[in-house]
């Protein structure tokens, strides 16, 4: 727990509580930014993270203020009614589904995000790429058991990378695929041929993507109308020999329907980084499917990235302490 110096703070003797909660590897607490905060006011750490919501109830009840990681611990409705000291939650990044803004607005709540870069995110889909093609940790696994030349790896240059999105991390993967020697194409729902000519893609049909594609990678939001949106019907245009990569959120693919696949041996296999419970819980079905590369949400977490939302974060509350703009969702 870190507390500033107690001079002339916020309400008075009022000490402005503030958790950053779910800070997994421990990040945020290792950050000197939060010594910038308003004297008399108190930040607490929580790295693990309660799923519980009575015993969330128990462990928030006394702050003035939450800086949520993203989407790893939701704020419905009746959680934020349970919360009556609650004057501010600041999620990192501008845009968080877990959080119900009206009814935070309602229980008198401001709500605000920070900063993040995307890179991290477009790199963490590479490495997994990568790790499809090539299988460098089973092959590294396989010499420090005694093994040499496991596998054989596959070619990027010459193949085709389908993207399902164009936007600024999908066009990110786009000219790195390009950069590999790959045919890029692209498919999303309002995505025109020009947009998609101007950072050197190809647009195509969705069932001409997954016809053609030797790696199709999601790169949409999550909403309604892209709820499974890579199904069964999408699945079964893939060739056996293609592989899907997911590093946006987990119900845009039809679970069900990938294990299935998988099980099935319909296409070569999966790299995921999102799941539909988070953290994956011991027996989740995908654990056990083969020729998967799964890591455990990390497209966003880089030093870099906690570096600017947690500075962000500290400037959030300074603002609303002074009565000043904050960046409000």
């Amino acid at each position: 727990m870190i507390r500033t110096p107690a001079i002339a703070g916020f309400g008075g003797s009022h000490v402005f509580r503030v958790a950053v909660i779910d800070d997994y590897q421990g990040p945020g607490a290792a950050l000197d930014c939060w010594r910038k905060l308003p004297a008399d006011t108190e930040v607490a750490f929580f790295p693990d993270h309660v799923r519980d919501i009575e015993a969330l109830v128990e462990r928030l009840a006394p702050f003035d203020a939450v800086i949520a990681m993203r989407e790893r611990t939701p704020f419905p409705a009746d959680l934020l009614a349970r919360l009556p000291a609650l004057r501010l939650l600041i999620t990192t990044g501008m845009n968080n589904a877990a959080i119900d803004i009206a009814a935070a607005r309602a229980c008198g709540v401001t709500v605000c995000g920070t900063r993040m870069q995307s890179h991290p995110a477009a790199e963490l889909t590479w490495a997994l790429i990568l790790e499809l093609a090539r299988r460098t940790g089973a092959e590294d696994a396989n010499l420090r058991a005694g093994g040499w030349q496991h596998g054989v790896g596959l070619d990027l240059a010459g193949s085709t990378l389908g993207l399902i999105g164009l936007g600024r991390l999908g066009t990110r993967v786009a000219t790195i695929g390009a950069a590999f020697g790959m045919r890029v194409l692209a498919w999303s729902q309002n995505l025109t041929a020009e947009q998609a000519a101007a950072v050197g893609v190809t647009a195509v049909e969705k069932e001409v993507l997954f016809r053609e594609a030797d790696f199709v990678s999601v790169h949409v939001r999550h909403s309604e109308r892209t709820t499974s949106l890579v199904g069964a019907p999408e699945l079964a245009l893939m060739r056996p020999t293609a592989y899907l990569v997911n590093t946006s959120r987990a119900p845009i693919v039809d679970g069900p329907a990938l294990l299935a696949a998988l099980h099935e041996g319909r296409i070569a296999g999966a790299a995921l980084d999102v799941y539909p419970v988070e953290p994956i819980p011991a027996d989740d079905p995908i654990l056990a499917a083969p020729n998967t590369v799964l890591t455990p949400h990390i497209g966003y977490t880089t030093q870099g990235n906690y570096t600017l939302a947690y500075t962000d974060a500290v400037e959030d509350v300074t603002a609303f302490l002074a009565g000043d703009p904050v960046r409000e969702l």
